[in-house]
């Protein structure tokens, strides 16, 4: 069955919930945050819907990733500050790829480097990489054992549904003005081959 099945010894069913509570309170967190800096209400979600899938990713990626040093509470941060200071430069570059652009800058803040990473930040994913393992993952867990294995099958999948048609739309959204050169690309490709 999909869900049992194992990734890093841990089975589909419990990283589908783990990306999706993450996803959300990643939003939340930067949408406050956000809002406070702006003096606003403000949607900080690549999507309309309120997830930010990069915090899944990457909160995901820094627990399985780590796990092995869990115990080390030094090089626990020091990796803490390395590993998502990569991922953030590499969601960056890909963001650059496909759009253009890079929806965050840190251009104003002191020992960036152009604009997409900052020491400030660096230093901040250390302490959130501790704060997930010291008690944010054990309260993810357990929200995760507050509602049957039924009634998260149901849920995950409404919301990965909903999730990739959102996904799929604000992707549509951005790229819409460079679709028609990209579909002109592809026609010229497929005449020189015929």
């Amino acid at each position: 069955m999909f869900w049992t099945r194992g990734i890093l010894g841990t089975d589909l069913y419990h990283i589908v919930q783990w990306f999706l509570i993450y996803s959300m309170l990643g939003w939340l967190v930067e949408s406050i945050y956000m809002s406070i800096c702006n003096r606003k209400l403000t949607n900080r979600g690549f999507m309309r819907g309120p997830m930010c899938p990069i915090y899944g990713v990457g909160a995901l990626t820094v627990y399985f990733l780590l796990q092995p040093v869990c115990h080390n509470i030094y090089l626990l941060y020091f990796m803490g500050c390395l590993i998502p200071t990569l991922l953030e430069f590499l969601t960056a570059k890909l963001m650059i790829r496909i759009f253009g652009e890079v929806w965050w800058d840190y251009s104003e803040k002191p020992f960036n480097y152009k604009g997409i990473l900052c020491l400030e930040s660096t230093i901040a994913w250390g302490f959130y990489t501790l704060g997930l393992f010291l008690f944010l993952h054990k309260g993810v867990e357990f929200i995760v054992s507050k509602y049957s294995y039924n009634t998260g099958i149901w849920i995950s999948s409404i919301l990965l549904l909903i999730f990739s048609i959102d996904f799929g739309y604000a992707l549509y959204e951005q790229k819409k003005d460079s679709l028609p050169e990209a579909m002109e690309s592809i026609k010229k490709r497929i005449r020189k081959v015929f």
